[in-house]
């Protein structure tokens, strides 16, 4: 098996995961003075379109700045922006790569219908509409290898922007709070770029194997942090893995335990990812989930969130599970960063 120091990471997203608290100080900073911005009494609505990681800044600011936010947010993850968009919309049009077609359908059409637009890209087609546009960009470094590592670049120039607005008042007090729990919880999991060996999050991927995860989190925040989990065991790990929100799947999945418990203690384990602020049902539900799980999957493991505020909780959960799931990369000898079939699939749509 390959050893701590023999990694496969031809992309380098050991050094970015690393990198996360630098990566946000540096986002924060991009996003001061990014160009004219709409006054307070000038924005109803704040849409954000993107897709994958790019997309999960809608998912995010909602748990991150909507308690505070007089107007709310919506995302839309594909080709259409609501019928409402006007010039009283905000849109933030989010595209790592700058040429996602969903994402330039959609922000064309809502510039169209006089959307204030502002971009976070790297370049590519959307840069060129959103100078043809004469709107604000904030740009993405060079330095992130890929969309996934991308999301403190990607997550944290909303938020400035919405406080420079004044939608969203004290978000640089609960991002220099993110910044500092990323530290510590990096300090806990790496010595420099080179993870610690028997780190909490390598354990996990140990106990994890080679069964199938299924990710839990607690309401808004905890749904949010469980979607990260699976997106980043499908991309870096390579497999199959699975997530959902508590208390929705008291309605429904966990219903799905009912047989079959030989097959899925086989095959299924199970992480519940808990946070500080969780509603007191949400507790008492994941206690019972929890008493059920152990019953039919092979083991259920939690993992615990720490800082001051929900974002800076959000992001100490995605550095965890960006670290398990580099760790299970390597233990199945595996590059984490390529991923062929999402090329494929995007190949295949402009042949």
């Amino acid at each position: 098996m390959t050893g701590v120091g023999e990694r496969l990471d031809s992309l380098g997203l050991w050094a970015a995961a690393a990198g996360l608290p630098e990566q946000v100080e540096v986002a924060a900073a991009a996003a001061v003075d990014v160009g004219p911005l709409p006054g307070r009494d000038d924005v109803d609505s704040v849409l954000v379109l993107g897709m994958g990681a790019s997309g999960s800044v809608g998912d995010i600011l909602p748990v991150v700045a909507g308690p505070f936010m007089p107007v709310p947010v919506v995302v839309v993850k594909g080709y259409e922006p609501p019928s409402y968009v006007d010039d009283r919309t905000l849109v933030f049009a989010i595209s790592f790569s700058g040429d996602t077609e969903e994402t330039i359908d959609a922000a064309s059409t809502a510039a169209a219908a006089g959307g204030r637009i502002i971009v976070i890209t790297r370049g590519g087609e959307l840069r060129d509409l959103a100078s043809s546009w004469t709107v604000p960009v904030v740009p993405i470094p060079d330095t992130i290898p890929v969309p996934r590592s991308g999301i403190g670049a990607l997550a944290i120039p909303p938020m400035v922007i919405l406080e420079q607005i004044g939608l969203f008042p004290g978000a640089s007090h609960w991002i220099a709070a993110a910044v500092e729990q990323l530290k510590v919880r990096r300090d806990r999991l790496f010595d420099g770029t080179t993870p610690r060996a028997g780190n909490d999050a390598e354990v996990l991927a140990r106990h994890i194997g080679r069964t199938l995860p299924v990710v839990y989190g607690g309401g808004g925040l905890g749904d949010v942090a469980a979607r990260r989990w699976k997106a980043v065991l499908n991309e870096n790990a390579k497999v199959p893995a699975w997530a959902n929100t508590v208390p929705e799947l008291c309605h429904n999945e966990i219903a799905g335990y009912g047989q079959h418990g030989d097959v899925t203690r086989q095959v299924l384990s199970s992480v519940l990812l808990r946070h500080d602020h969780e509603h007191p049902q949400v507790m008492r539900r994941f206690e019972l989930v929890r008493e059920i799980l152990v019953e039919v999957v092979g083991g259920v493991h939690e993992v615990h969130a720490e800082g001051e505020g929900a974002l800076a909780q959000l992001l100490d959960l995605v550095l965890q599970g960006d670290a398990t799931s580099l760790h299970a990369a390597a233990q199945e000898e595996l590059d984490p960063g390529p991923v062929p079939v999402l090329d494929e699939i995007r190949a295949a749509l402009l042949s």
